[in-house]
């Protein structure tokens, strides 16, 4: 995931954290699929880790008395902080159709909230103008370098056709991807992984989520 510069830094300077990952992000999917079982849209909802959280409310000031609740003022000030994306950014999540990605839109209507210390941002991405068949489509919310671990917390939920459904799958936990994740966590704070020979797994490592149809 991108982010503000200046939050970057403050990740960085925090001691003593493992290099990977830095950002732990509960990611909620909503798909969104027409009466002819054709995925629209994807609302996506991420809910930041209480120390990410407090590093950004802390870069723009907020919350200055530290008591865990922000003003309506401060939460809507916070709105579209993450969506601040560079051009070619999949906004670390890939819909596919077997091998091939489907592309999604740039997000929009983005919501903000914060509770119990924790920034929960959620945004909507639609497919593109030629809808695909919903059946049998994966979403994978990842960040390729794991610098951000999503984790898929609770049910996906399916809206707007009933004999659509989601199931999440869990990585494959081989012996080589936990030696590979445990090297990435001893890793010091300014130590990139590609520099002593660490590949990306944050794929590897992903949650898929299975759609299905059933047959008219």
């Amino acid at each position: 995931m991108k982010y503000p510069l200046a939050s970057l830094l403050c990740l960085v300077l925090a001691t003593p954290l493992g290099a990977h990952p830095h950002i732990f992000v509960d990611t909620k999917l909503e798909v969104l699929v027409d009466a002819e079982g054709r995925l629209t849209h994807l609302r996506i909802t991420w809910a930041y880790d209480e120390f990410y959280s407090l590093l950004v409310t802390e870069d723009r000031g907020l919350d200055p008395d530290y008591d865990g609740v922000l003003t309506d003022a401060e939460i809507a000030s916070l709105n579209g902080f993450d969506m601040q994306w560079i051009e070619g950014f999949n906004g670390d999540t890939v819909l596919l159709d077997g091998e091939e990605e489907i592309r999604l839109s740039a997000p929009k209507d983005v919501e903000t909230d914060f509770k119990e210390g924790r920034i929960i941002t959620s945004h909507l991405r639609a497919v593109g103008s030629t809808l695909p068949s919903a059946d049998g489509l994966v979403v994978k919310p990842y960040d390729p370098t794991y610098y951000t671990a999503y984790e898929v917390a609770g049910k996906v939920t399916v809206t707007g056709n009933d004999t659509c459904r989601a199931r999440v799958k869990m990585p494959d936990m081989t012996a080589d991807l936990r030696a590979l994740q445990a090297d990435l966590e001893k890793l010091d704070t300014q130590t990139d992984p590609s520099e002593v020979g660490l590949p990306e797994i944050g794929e590897a490592l992903a949650n898929e989520v299975v759609i299905t149809c059933e047959s008219s």
